[in-house]
This record gives C-alpha cells, sequence and structure tokens, in this order.
C-alpha cells in the first residue's frame, strides 16, 4: 500500500479496487452483460491477451480498435454524435473529461465510487480526481509513478551507481555524455512537458502546482530559471533529439539513451521492446533537485469510461467494475508488469515489489502529472511551445509569453 499526498492539498492516496455491484448514478438502460464489447483506446497495450481472461471470468471479451493522438480524440466525441458512442474507452483525467461529463455524454460511476470509499477499496483522494461538480465519471485501469528507468548494461559497463540525489544524477549524465552515450530521453509534441515538470517539480512543487490553477504566472522569475535549466540540460548535450519520433523503449534497447523518465506503465513498453525488467531495464526514484522534506513523484492515472447513450452501456460498466477489482487487477498487472493500485494485488515482479517497499518506506511527495493536472486550453498550447522550445534552443521568454496568454484567457473565463 503506497502513500501519496496530490497536488492542491489532496489526501493520502491508497489506490484499489472496485468490487462494487452498483451502476452509475443514472439507471442503466438495460442490455446484455455478457458478450463482445467494444473498445476505444489509445494504448500501445495488449489488449487481446487479456480479454481472455475477462472472458472466462466475467463472459466478457473485448474488441479493440487502437487509435493515436488527436485523431483518437476527435474520433471519441464525434461517436457521441452519431449515437454510436463506445460502450468502453480510454480517456485522461482532466478539463477533458470534465467536458465529457458537463456534456452528458459519458455514463456516472458515483455510485461505484461511493461503495469502493465507504468499503475503503479506494481512498477519497482518487475519487476527486474523477469528480465533476461533485460527481463521478469514468473508473481507473491504473495508478502510475512517474520514476527513471534506465538500461542496466549501459550502466554496468561504466560502472554506473543508481543515483540518489540530483547531484548524483548529473553526474551520471556527464560520465554518460563522456562516453558518447546520450543520458536522457527526451521528446516534442505530447511528451514535451516531461522534463519542464520534472524540473519546474524538482525545484519547487508549491510554483508547480500554483501554475496549474493559476496562482502563478508561467513568466515568473523562478519558472524562467528552471527553463534555463532545461536549456543548459540540452546544450550539454545530455538529451536525444527531440524531433526524433521514435519510443523511448526502443532507444533505449539500442542504448542510444541511457535513462527515459516514465509512468510504471513504462514496463510494458519495455517488453514490447524485447526488454526484461531486472535483466535488462530498472527503474529508480527522480531525486528532487532541490533537497527538500519529500521528494516529489508525479502520479498518472488512466481513466476508462463508458458512453451513456451506449448500447453496450450495461457491459461496459461490468467490465470496468471487475477491471477495478482484485480479480481483473491481479491478471492485468501479471501481464502488465506494473504496480497494481489495489492492496489486494500482488506486484506482479521483484522490481516492482522493491519499487512498492521503497515508496512505503520513504519521505515522497505526490503530485499530479502535467498532462492532467493542466487544464486542456493551456496544456494544447504549452506542448506546442515547449516543443519549439525544444528545436529552436534559447531565450524561453518567448515561449513562455504565449503559454500565459493561453493561461491568461482561460482563468479570466472561470
Amino acid at each position: 500500500m503506497r502513500a501519496r499526498t496530490f497536488m492542491a492539498g489532496l489526501a493520502t492516496v491508497v489506490a484499489t479496487a472496485l468490487v462494487a455491484t452498483a451502476c452509475g448514478g443514472k439507471s442503466d438502460t438495460g442490455g446484455a452483460t455478457t458478450g463482445e464489447l467494444g473498445f476505444a483506446h489509445n494504448k500501445p497495450w495488449n489488449f487481446d491477451a487479456f480479454s481472455k481472461v475477462s472472458k472466462q471470468d466475467i463472459g466478457i471479451s473485448l474488441k479493440s480498435t487502437q487509435y493515436s493522438g488527436d485523431p483518437y480524440r476527435a474520433f471519441i466525441r464525434q461517436s457521441f454524435r452519431t449515437k454510436e458512442s463506445p460502450g468502453l474507452f480510454t480517456w485522461e483525467v482532466s478539463t477533458a473529461l470534465d467536458e465529457l461529463a458537463e456534456q452528458g455524454v459519458i455514463a456516472e460511476t458515483t455510485d461505484l465510487w461511493t461503495e469502493a470509499v465507504d468499503k475503503g477499496y479506494v481512498t477519497d483522494a482518487v475519487r476527486q480526481l474523477y469528480t465533476v461538480n461533485g460527481k463521478q465519471y469514468c473508473t481507473p485501469i491504473s495508478v502510475d509513478d512517474w520514476v527513471m528507468f534506465y538500461n542496466k548494461s549501459v550502466f554496468t559497463k561504466y560502472n554506473l551507481k543508481v543515483p540518489t540525489t540530483w547531484d548524483q544524477l548529473m553526474q551520471v549524465a556527464a560520465t554518460l555524455k563522456q562516453h558518447g552515450v546520450t543520458p536522457f530521453w527526451n521528446q516534442t509534441k505530447n511528451f514535451s512537458f516531461v522534463w519542464f515538470q520534472t524540473l519546474l517539480a524538482g525545484t519547487d512543487l508549491q510554483l508547480y502546482n500554483d501554475l496549474s490553477t493559476g496562482k502563478a504566472k508561467y513568466t515568473d522569475p523562478r519558472v524562467v530559471a528552471v527553463m534555463n535549466s532545461w536549456l543548459d540540460l540540452q546544450k550539454k548535450g545530455y538529451f536525444n533529439d527531440p524531433g526524433q519520433t521514435d519510443f523511448a523503449r526502443d532507444l533505449m534497447r539500442e542504448g542510444k539513451i541511457a535513462m527515459a523518465p516514465e509512468g510504471t506503465w513504462f514496463t510494458a513498453d519495455a517488453a514490447l521492446a524485447g526488454m526484461t525488467m531486472g535483466k535488462d531495464v530498472d527503474m529508480f526514484v527522480i531525486p528532487a533537485v532541490k533537497p527538500g522534506a519529500a521528494t516529489p513523484i508525479a502520479i498518472e492515472t488512466a481513466p476508462v469510461c463508458v458512453g451513456e447513450s451506449s448500447k453496450q452501456k450495461a457491459l461496459g460498466l461490468k467490465f470496468s467494475q471487475w477491471w477495478m477489482s482484485p480479480q481483473g487487477q491481479q491478471p492485468w498487472v501479471k501481464q502488465q508488469g506494473n504496480m497494481p493500485f489495489t492492496p489486494d494485488a500482488e506486484a506482479p515482479t521483484p522490481q516492482m515489489t522493491t519499487l512498492k517497499t521503497t515508496l512505503a518506506a520513504g519521505k515522497y511527495e505526490y503530485y499530479n502529472r502535467y498532462f492532467e493536472a493542466t487544464p486542456v486550453p493551456i496544456r494544447t498550447v504549452a506542448l506546442e511551445q515547449f516543443s519549439a522550445f525544444l528545436t529552436n534552443r534559447g531565450d524561453p521568454m518567448q515561449y513562455l509569453q504565449a503559454i500565459q496568454a493561453a493561461a491568461d484567457e482561460y482563468w479570466a473565463g472561470r
């Protein structure tokens, strides 16, 4: 069981499962509760293998269709207009969730969450991430910690030890660079926020949280200083070409990068690249840039939602319950090699067990990942500007001013 303190004063998180039998807050329209469930997603994971388990356990198999990027979000939104909304689909916890909930196009899951919290299956802190205007929508399939994954053979080759401080991490990076190995993964577009998040939260977590709520400005001198630190790492050659479209997993497998900050879901990515946890790749907690009372760790949760008008609403809600129960979580995390969010499911690998023990024994402060913490209109501009900053190294102020302009417009309308 992991203690987690989320951004903006959210309480300690000990995420777990739902084994409730009730459906969402609105009455169900009926329909089959066994059969093949349409599942739209934007994940690289093997849902076909998991489908075999669910079919055996609850009589529901998945007919999954994978999409990517903006086309996926456009497809989901369009599906509601055509009354062919998916029985189940992946989404995100952010203002994007707020939008769908306020439009009434996704099924409410308040009753599921109420029973789960009352029984101690999941904490109220997790529930808050799925709450819109006092009601809950969608359910989590994972709650991931963002840590640093690294290529073990590269570390072994150069006699590198796992760093426990930022200074040690920078020394490891310098040593790798001296040997012609690119230390860190960095990328434009949807992942351009990663190092901004890592450096800002690791320097001043309160400032990071204040940005997400409009209490601080991107042009704040402290934010500018962090951007310049990011620029310095770029100039030192610590990152791969940010325009590369290769997955971090492939670059790491090929030894083109040594380390990549990712959510614990990266274990499944590593497996897709033919790497084995503990043998080829391992992970460590990213040290704070500025040491303090607690080390900050980003948290990412992946929701699945059910269309309110879907013909498979009952089927989707039943599958959602099972997926979050210990019965569903155990085979899922075993397949993914990931950390379970229910205490009744065991960590599937020694490495995840070690991480679980480490987190339970240390002082950590958990915060919401930038992608979810930042309102979508601001995030859209920020990702573009961070990408531009990565490909056109120089004074960060012009990029921060553009983001702040979007933030001013957004917060003025709230």
